[in-house]
């Protein structure tokens, strides 16, 4: 007779530790059900993870899936899970019929990432129920302490539990009660009788553990008797302990108690031996089958078990022979000194363990094939690190995958910084799912802005509410029939002229944008060109112009309120600005420029599930990045250097912001080096990390053969392919993902920024003493005369006068120079308007200076880089030499309702970041450039300044 029917009379059932997709297809299980008597059948992550990673038989359902709408890993892998256990159900539905409900079950596992979390998996254990629709489902539930009370309330719910990880028959007791208590409450309220339970004893896996310890002792002891004591105990603990457990389970369920439940139809919950493959090739290889065979059990094999089973198993009523030499078993084991508590208690943190690397690998593999699936419709990264970096990244990244790191930055737990306040700054994470549910609102507001004709829309901000919305003018453009999107973000009173000039007041729809609502360049851009369109279409008809973008119940809200804006949209107060582009910040901008922002969105998704907590780490994008950058740093390879092609190029000053802003603060962090063209490996230092954004089908071969270079002569790179420009909406996802990672390295708060809030107090000390007086304080020059006043604080003046030979211009510029040293960075911080002809002569300033120093260079525009560079300038790491420019500008505009212009704001910025950079020790040198000819002023100092390196 078959072995594994003969089980069936001994009243044993045999269940199948294995499903796949492939096995159902061909009717091997079906053929198992009928000829073999199997009656159920066993799941886990780490038979799915053979199943889907190492076939391809998953893969017509994963393109199929990913042919509708993406999902996020976890769900797709949850679709191919739930297809396949729902057909194993089907196939064993017979079996269920047959009889009565007592058997045929499928089991499904709740996530291993809920062992810990008794809620948590009750209402994973609730939803994979509901979602599966089979009777004969079995829910697994882990035997933890969080565990047991998810048991009771499944089962007083009238949902079928597997208990899984039982090693130890106190915890068995615990797990059998919990069982009990969940019918009492069931029974209170419904029928009992449709509702069964399996207790999953582990078996091998003790033995395997015990017999280390056994041959431990074994080589310590000297008496040969000890020793062949010791020897005979191996492999016999796992199979007594097991035995022991079913006597415990005789008189559970023999109570009065139960008797109670019994009579409604209640069924006891059988125990199920688990881990039955035996693991030491010395034991029989059907051993844990053989040696507990008994009534109202069940024995889950594993493929390989179950067919050796068949070919050479013996059958005999096993289970209840040899109680009294169990017990002798374990009292030599506790002799010997090994506790099988501490072993069982062991096994059962191991067992999560293990579940969870298989679930991450499984997850891992999901991850893969939709990445290869999704192909050009998903951003590409490919890391070039080097192999010290490389090595380092791959250690950390198992570090992270085995903390569960990338898991608690989506809980927003706020130890993986420095546990201030992170928590409350993490709602750009979901965001993007908040705003899908918003699109109608972004489409209809398109909509009206395209019904009125406007020719421009003008958005009035500064830092994480302009920068966003510039790379989306740049790189995307308006669509048809929609105004253009200009982005207002300078005092300079000459820049804010260029934009009146440029635009038709009567046409032109401005967005006033500020999270805070009290930031002053919005506020008096607001100011200034509310008046202006009121002058042209009536103060009444004037905030009909205006729309708003703030968060809620700021001084904005109100003030737009009160003007009677058109709009107003509010943004989340848990987003910080340099994070809000995905926010109503950068979508409403986008919606006036007839951009599809449902369209934006659903890619921006497919970068945020690409680095979903599902996701480990190995093949999460964010994470990579993350570490590789922040690991870089700690390297010394601390200066980011963005790449990007010339149609995407407006992306480095966003990603510099955020960077900056996030990362450098407590003499810490990366500097970001944006718009500096790359030259030969031998003008660069070992302090660089470059980043290359490039287009597909459009690569641009400077810039490749000089990444090929760099590469080739040792400096990490990373490569970012973008299958078009409005790709670069998942770029904010990644670089804002990959940003936090960093900032856990590095070990700062990624989401503070107190450099900047300081220069803007010392901005408003500034203007406070102008409407005083009206005059700023006065400031007397180290030097004067060339068109040109040179200032700096007592303290960098001392230092620059020692090393000062001639009393000019290049003098003092040679003696700044020289304080650059290897690692050091130089950053130019020109306060004036920001044109490309302005643009260019600061470009070759820089330029001069990485070729001759061969440092790193940052040039930034006043006050725009306040609210970005200017943090991680102040309060990162103190390798930044500082070269501030000022000028002289044309006549000063005026600002309705206040004493001073835009021209005094500008230079109070100037001033008071001067002073900011002085207090925090940097080295600062400011050259004033007099006369009002910019653009001249900054030729001659080009010139002074090339004469001084030469």
């Amino acid at each position: 007779m078959n072995p594994l029917k003969a089980l069936q009379d001994q009243g044993q059932a045999v269940w199948l530790d294995f499903v796949a997709r492939g096995f159902m297809a061909d009717g091997h299980l079906k053929k198992l059900v009928e000829e073999d008597g199997l009656r159920g059948v066993t799941s886990n992550p780490a038979i799915f993870e053979k199943a889907i990673a190492h076939s391809d038989e998953y893969d017509t359902s994963l393109r199929s899936a990913e042919a509708g709408a993406d999902v996020p890993v976890i769900a797709l892998f949850e679709q191919l899970a739930i297809e396949d256990i729902r057909n194993a159900a089907d196939v064993l539905r017979p079996v269920y019929d047959a009889t009565d409900g007592a058997d045929g079950f499928v089991s499904l596992e709740v996530s291993p990432y809920l062992a810990l979390e008794t809620e948590d998996t009750i209402a994973e254990g609730r939803r994979l129920w509901r979602e599966v629709g089979r009777e004969n489902l079995m829910i697994k539930v882990p035997a933890t302490q969080a565990g047991l009370p998810a048991i009771r309330h499944l089962i007083g719910e009238g949902i079928n539990v597997n208990v899984t990880l039982l090693f130890a028959q106190d915890v068995y007791e615990a797990v059998a009660n919990a069982y009990i208590e969940g019918l009492e409450a069931l029974a209170a309220k419904g029928n009992v009788s449709r509702v069964a339970s399996v207790a999953s004893f582990f078996v091998s896996r003790i033995d395997s553990a015990i017999d280390q310890r056994l041959d431990q002792k074994i080589r310590e002891a000297n008496d040969p008797d000890e020793k062949a004591a010791l020897e005979r105990l191996k492999g016999k603990v796992a199979i007594a302990n097991a035995k022991l457990a079913y006597q415990r389970y005789k008189r559970l369920f023999a109570t009065s108690r139960w008797n109670g439940l019994a009579v409604r139809g209640a069924r006891p919950q059988r125990l199920l031996w688990a881990s039955t493959g035996a693991k030491n090739k010395a034991y029989r290889d059907v051993l844990y089958v053989e040696e507990l065979i008994g009534p109202d059990a069940v024995n889950t094999m594993p493929p390989a078990t179950l067919d050796a089973f068949r070919d050479h198993g013996r059958v005999r009523p096993s289970l209840e022979e040899g109680v009294g030499e169990a017990q002798r078993a374990l009292v030599a084991l506790a002799r010997a000194g090994i506790s099988l508590d501490e072993v069982t208690a062991g096994l059962v943190d191991d067992g999560v363990r293990l579940f969870v690397d298989a679930a991450d690998k499984l997850l891992g593999a999901v991850a893969s094939k939709r990445a290869a699936i999704l192909g050009t419709r998903l951003n590409r990264q490919t890391l070039a690190l080097g192999a010290d970096l490389d090595r380092e990244v791959g250690a950390t990244i198992e570090q992270w995958r085995a903390n569960a790191a990338a898991r608690r930055l989506w809980r927003k737990d706020k130890s993986l910084w420095t546990g201030a306040d992170e928590d409350r700054w993490l709602g750009w994470l979901d965001i993007i799912d908040r705003e899908l549910g918003r699109v109608d609102a972004y489409r209809a507001f398109a909509e009206d802005v395209r019904r009125e004709g406007f020719s421009d829309a003008v958005l009035l901000g500064m830092g994480g509410s302009s920068l966003g919305p510039e790379v989306l003018a740049e790189t995307v453009g308006a669509a048809p029939g929609f105004p253009r999107l200009r982005i207002l973000d300078s005092t300079d009173p000459a820049q804010v002229r260029a934009m009146e000039e440029a635009i038709d007041l009567h046409r032109t729809l401005f967005i006033v944008s500020s999270k805070s609502g009290s930031t002053l360049e919005p506020n008096i851009f607001k100011d200034y060109f509310f008046e202006r369109v009121a002058s042209v279409v009536g103060p009444e008809r004037a905030g009909q112009r205006f729309v708003a973008v703030t968060d809620p119940g700021s001084s904005m809200e109100q003030a737009a309120q009160a003007a009677r804006f058109w709009r107003i949209f509010h943004g989340d107060p848990g987003i910080g600005g340099r994070y809000s582009v995905l926010s109503a910040f950068g979508l409403v901008p986008a919606a006036a420029a007839g951009l599809d922002v449902g369209r934006f969105l659903e890619s921006a998704c497919l970068m945020a599930r690409s680095c979903g907590p599902d996701v480990p780490p190995a093949e999460n994008p964010g994470v990579r990045l993350g570490l590789a950058m922040g690991l870089a740093a700690r390297q010394g390879r601390d200066k980011v250097t963005v790449v990007a092609a010339p149609s995407i190029a407006a992306f480095g000053a966003w990603a510099e912001q955020l960077i900056a802003e996030s990362t450098g603060k407590d003499g810490k962090g990366l500097i970001p080096v944006a718009a500096e063209p790359l030259g030969p490996p031998e003008i660069y230092g070992q302090d660089r990390f470059f980043i290359h954004l490039r287009l597909e089908g459009k690569r641009d071969d400077s810039q490749e053969a000089a990444l090929g270079a760099l590469e080739t002569a040792g400096h990490p790179v990373a490569r970012i392919d973008l299958a078009s420009p409005d790709g670069i909406v998942q770029e904010f996802f990644r670089w804002e993902f990959a940003t936090a990672v960093a900032g856990a390295v590095i070990g700062i708060n990624p989401f503070d920024q107190p450099d900047v809030e300081a220069s803007k107090v010392r901005t408003r000390e500034l203007t406070a003493a102008y409407e005083k007086s009206g005059e700023l304080p006065l400031e007397m020059p180290l030097f004067s005369g060339e068109g040109v006043e040179v200032y700096a604080d007592p303290r960098n003046a001392d230092a620059l006068r020692e090393l000062v030979r001639d009393d000019h211009l290049e003098g003092w510029l040679r003696a700044h120079l020289r304080r650059l040293t290897p690692g050091d960075y130089f950053a130019l911080l020109a306060y004036v308007a920001r044109t490309q002809e302005h643009t260019a002569a600061l470009q070759n300033v820089r330029l001069a200076v990485r070729d001759a120093r061969r440092v790193a260079t940052c040039l930034g525009f006043g006050p725009r880089f306040l609210h970005s560079t200017g943090q991680a300038y102040k309060g990162g790491p103190n390798s930044g030499v500082f070269l501030q420019v000022t000028a002289d500008g044309a006549e000063d505009l005026a600002i309705p309702g206040h004493a001073f212009g835009f021209g005094t704001v500008k230079a109070a910025q100037a001033r008071g970041d001067f002073e900011v950079l002085a207090d925090r020790g940097r080295r600062a040198l400011r050259v004033h450039l007099k006369g009002g000819d910019v653009a001249a002023g900054l030729g001659s100092l080009g010139a002074a300044l090339r004469r001084a390196l030469a």
